[in-house]
């Protein structure tokens, strides 16, 4: 048997992030791989919690503004 059954392997070229994309969305859990690839990267895991603090800031001066005003 040759190895040129298996046309991925063939070329030399692995696609591992495509065949896990696509597993992920075979299994309807693309919103969890996202995140996990973001948290996974230190300059959009300090974008994310950058937004998370404006967001709680925000929800804070507002809160405030209201009980006060």
């Amino acid at each position: 048997m040759s190895t040129t059954d298996n046309p991925e392997t063939s070329s030399g070229n692995s696609w591992e992030g495509l065949r896990e994309i696509d597993q992920a969305i075979a299994e309807n859990r693309l919103m969890e791989y996202r995140v996990k690839k973001a948290w996974a990267d230190p300059w959009e895991r300090r974008g994310l919690l950058v937004f998370a603090g404006l967001i709680s800031a925000f929800a804070i001066y507002a809160f405030i503004c209201d009980v006060i005003f």
